[in-house]
């Protein structure tokens, strides 16, 4: 109830507050591995998958680690039983998939890659990643927020993480939806609309029960290209960032039509 009420409490037209006090972050640019890694969960969970592969369910889980050139990538796929007959027929979807990540890892500029596809299974012992729905929920594991996913997709622990699950958060007042979120815009911008900037991250901090367009911190740390002064860029890094915290009370228009990811 006390929630609910700080939800209500703001006045017409004013900036809604924050229910909370957390932390946002992004990053820019993913690496190549992060976007191969991504690639693979969209391609597997991809919109054909129900009419091309049905057998494919939707837990779909890649760990990928890169050895120089080299990429090792360990893909968890669950298979749907009443689509698979015998156990042939599962271990040719298991190729299936096995040809799709080393073509996606060729095509992101790794064509020495290992692939292991559901490698806990034993086919000679019966022992196969064999399920009713094609998710782990069955067993318990429901994940119901995407447990460590971030807004880009991704599990990143090498990289600046925050310690929300964005998933399942209202995207007016829940600074750890709409944190990550914008925090990761900046980074993207920084980067896409600078041509000195190389890479960005950006740390965002809230304080429940301040407006969410007002942060307590606001942090920005840049790589930049040739070392090029960093201090000479901050009307630029300023100006992208008052930007997206005006932005912020549209944002819910976005989140409402589907067009923001959050894991």
């Amino acid at each position: 109830m006390d929630l609910q009420g700080l939800f209500s409490r703001r006045r017409l037209g004013e900036a809604p507050l924050a229910n909370d006090t957390s932390i946002g972050v992004g990053y820019a640019p993913m690496s190549p591995l992060e976007l191969l890694v991504l690639a693979i969960e969209k391609r597997i969970n991809g919109r054909d998958r129900n009419r091309d592969h049905p057998a494919w369910g939707e837990d779909v889980k890649v760990m990928g680690v890169r050895r120089g050139g080299s990429v090792n990538l360990t893909v968890a796929c669950a298979m749907i039983g009443r689509h698979l007959a015998h156990i042939d027929d599962y271990l040719t979807e298991k190729t299936a998939v096995e040809k799709l990540v080393q073509g996606l890892a060729a095509e992101h500029g790794f064509p020495s890659c290992e692939v292991g596809i559901n490698t806990a299974d034993d086919p000679t012992a019966g022992i196969i990643y064999l399920t009713v729905t094609g998710t782990s929920a069955e067993a318990g594991d429901d994940g119901q927020v995407g447990r460590g996913n971030r807004v880009n997709g991704l599990i990143t622990p090498c990289r600046p993480m925050s310690l929300e699950a964005a998933a399942g958060k209202n995207p007016v007042t829940h600074v750890g939806k709409i944190y990550n979120v914008i925090a990761r815009r900046i980074a993207e911008t920084l980067v896409t609309m600078v041509p000195e900037v190389t890479a960005a991250q950006c740390l965002m901090v809230s304080r429940i029960g301040t407006p969410v367009t007002s942060p307590a911190v606001l942090q920005v740390k840049l790589a930049t290209r040739d070392q090029f002064p960093v201090a000479q860029l901050r009307r630029q890094v300023e100006e992208i960032s008052v930007n997206a915290l005006s932005g912020i009370p549209n944002l819910i228009d976005d989140f409402m039509a589907g067009k923001i990811e959050v894991f």
